[in-house]
């Protein structure tokens, strides 16, 4: 089996046997350079102290191998920067994750309700790769590298606070909901990564107000609601469309347009009929008082209209009918290939 070790310079090979095609092919979500696009390369040794560096390139390429992680098997964490840890937290880590027990706290020491000596703020920091990309054991200067907890660069987190400024710490907008606030903090669980996925097998429910106190013990005012915003960004926010209003709605406009077109169709009928009149129409004439002759220009120019109203004006309105007919079939009927509302979420 060949393993590609990628410095962000040079691909190196490490050879351990005899490597098929397939070994790459299975493995090519971990191997530098044969996986998806990504910013950087796979296996990133840049961050990683020279010394450290050079120990890699002096192991022999068995000795390599059993410290590329490669299939579970241990790896150096040059990668991994020293957490700063409060008296007051129990940290749990192995590499660069994290499960750290302890109290309210955003950043430094001295951040959070916690950092300012709150009670009531007890709180579980769950990270996997503090400091993302940027992560490294040593920095240039051969000196460890020591880190807060940073909501920002860390890769991924779940936090849960039982006192906490959430919105501050992550930097949310306001939204309709609106913002927890020092003088108004609330307990939290906060979810942050780059791709969040919520999986249930038997159906996710977003459920607001199951208790009239919050865990501060202040009322919970009103009915809140669920902001749904992408790019962080709430100046359009709208209120979502209730379906089943939408649909009533949409039904009681189809049939005022069916009562226009129905009073139009009267309305050509009539022109039908008072033109078919006037083209017949005849009068006595000053001749002994005998009848005269229906107006030939009447009559051409009748004849033109009464056509003009029967193509232009009742057979579009029977194919506007039609359409009518269709739409209401396919957008607002629950058994129409574009039904509007969805046949699996709903909302109040």
């Amino acid at each position: 089996m060949t393993i590609l070790i990628v410095d962000g310079t040079t691909q190196r090979k490490l050879v351990s046997g005899h490597a098929k095609q397939s070994d790459f092919n299975e493995r090519n979500d971990i191997v530098g350079g044969l996986g998806p696009k990504r910013e950087g390369p796979a296996v990133n040794l840049k961050n990683f102290a020279p010394e450290m560096a050079k120990s890699l390139e002096d192991m022999s390429p068995a000795d390599r191998l059993k410290y590329s992680g490669l299939g579970g098997r241990g790896r150096l964490n040059g990668d991994v920067p020293d957490y700063i840890k409060s008296p007051a937290e129990k940290v749990f880590e192995n590499g660069n994750a994290f499960v750290v027990l302890g109290i309210d706290r955003p950043g430094s020491l001295l951040t959070g309700y916690g950092g300012v000596g709150n009670t009531h703020c007890g709180a579980i920091d769950i990270v996997a790769g503090r400091m993302g990309s940027r992560a490294k054991s040593k920095d240039k200067n051969g000196d460890p590298v020591l880190v807060n907890p940073n909501f920002k660069l860390d890769a991924a987190r779940i936090y849960l606070s039982q006192k906490s400024n959430v919105d501050s710490y992550f930097g949310l907008v306001a939204g309709r909901v609106g913002n927890t606030a020092h003088d108004a903090p609330q307990s939290t669980v906060a979810l942050k990564a780059d791709a969040i996925r919520i999986i249930g097998r038997e159906g996710i429910k977003l459920v607001t107000k199951t208790d009239r106190q919050n865990s501060q013990g202040g009322n919970v005012a009103g009915n809140p609601g669920i902001d749904l915003i992408g790019g962080n960004d709430d100046s359009d926010l709208q209120p979502l469309v209730k379906g089943t209003n939408l649909v009533k709605g949409l039904q009681r406009l189809s049939e005022i347009v069916a009562q226009l077109r129905k009073i139009m169709g009267n309305f050509a009928q009539a022109q039908l009929d008072f033109n078919r009149a006037a083209m017949t129409h005849t009068h006595n004439s000053p001749f002994y008082g005998m009848m005269s002759a229906p107006s030939a220009p009447v009559v051409a120019e009748g004849v033109n209209n009464m056509k003009n109203l029967i193509k232009d004006v009742q057979v579009q309105l029977q194919l506007q009918m039609q359409n009518q007919n269709g739409f209401d079939i396919d957008y607002l009927s629950a058994g129409g290939a574009k039904y509007i509302n969805s046949r699996w979420n709903n909302t109040n």
